[in-house]
């Protein structure tokens, strides 16, 4: 009886991917026109959207290809948004913020963590989704999973969790923003401290204004670089609890990644401010990159499974949820009455 629902589920995949695996060139055809048509006719929400329903209607996620794909075009289009920024605004941006940024930083993560234990989180699964909330969604998950070494139930639940609150503030950001009467470097300060991944981040920029979309880049790319500072203070607590004679054994720690495109980004901005032609050519620059934008939303999106989806449970959810509600209105509060312009 315990194995009938997973039995009938797989039929069912069977069922849903035989169209494709019949005719595969003749759906990649299809795949690639709807992409082009996404590409210079959609919205980010749109290619989100459309991404979540093409990978739970056809049953084909492919959750670890996607989010390759999506990881490299998404930190080309960043660095492609450089090319559209004057580099001193950017870096005004990200100094003035720098305070703001590690109040917010790590309160997420103590709160972050302690919501998780409170709900019954695991430690490391709630390190993930303190982590992922408090950084970059599942940039911060990828490097911290890679230094405390969690397993790969850890981490699906930590970036399934994080991926529904960050498909959610794509939707929902813009509209509240619109009827808080936000100006757009409001919205943008607010979104890159609250909204986890910078997929989501640029996409709601793009939806409220350029300057919100200057504002937003800058501040996520700038909590972004505290993924160095946070692994490697993971990486010491974790090799000092190891020293200690009575701590149990644990898994040793494996390099985490590095954000390079975060530097590829600022040496573009450089050269826009610098060179004369590539000040002329940046408002094409930037809506290439802005429609390369949505395709990775799409993609992002497709990396959706079902799998994915039972394996969160209502506690990870809880826990992702709450603490992206407090961070939101906290941040949100501290922009209206503290005068934070960024």
């Amino acid at each position: 009886m315990n194995g009938t629902p997973s039995v009938q589920t797989g039929r069912a995949e069977i069922k849903i991917t035989t169209m494709w695996r019949r005719n595969p060139l003749a759906n990649g055809i299809a795949l690639a026109g709807f992409l082009f048509a996404l590409a210079w006719w959609g919205s980010p929400p749109t290619a989100l959207l459309a991404g979540i329903l093409y990978a739970l209607l056809s049953g084909r996620s492919l959750p670890r290809w996607n989010h390759s794909l999506a990881k490299w075009l998404l930190q080309a289009c960043v660095v492609l948004l450089g090319f559209g920024m004057n580099l001193p605004e950017v870096l005004r941006l990200g100094q003035s913020g720098a305070v703001f940024a590690s109040i917010t930083i790590g309160s997420t993560l103590v709160l972050g963590y302690g919501l998780g234990r409170g709900f019954g989180v695991g430690k490391k699964a709630s390190l993930l989704i303190a982590s992922g909330t408090a950084v970059c969604g599942g940039s911060a998950i990828a490097a911290v999973s890679a230094v405390i070494a969690a397993s790969e139930v850890e981490i699906a639940v930590s970036i399934g969790t994080v991926f529904l609150m960050n498909a959610l503030a794509l939707y929902l950001f813009p509209a509240a923003g619109h009827w808080l009467h936000l100006s757009q470097t409001q919205f943008g300060l607010w979104a890159g401290v609250a909204i986890h991944d910078i997929s989501s981040v640029v996409g709601a920029g793009i939806c409220y204004g350029p300057d919100a979309l200057l504002a937003a880049t800058a501040v996520k790319l700038s909590r972004t670089l505290w993924i160095l500072p946070l692994t490697l203070g993971l990486a010491l607590g974790l090799r000092w609890q190891q020293r200690a004679p009575e701590s149990p054994a644990r898994f040793p720690p494996r390099k985490a990644p590095i954000p390079w495109f975060i530097g590829a980004f600022l040496l573009a901005s450089l050269l826009r401010s610098s060179v004369p032609t590539l000040a002329a050519s940046a408002p094409q620059i930037t809506a290439f990159a802005q429609r390369g934008m949505v395709v990775a939303l799409f993609l992002i999106g497709r990396s959706l499974s079902l799998s994915a989806l039972r394996a969160m449970g209502w506690r990870a959810i809880a826990t992702g949820c709450l603490l992206w509600l407090l961070t939101s209105l906290g941040s949100l509060w501290a922009i209206q009455h503290l005068r934070l312009n960024a």
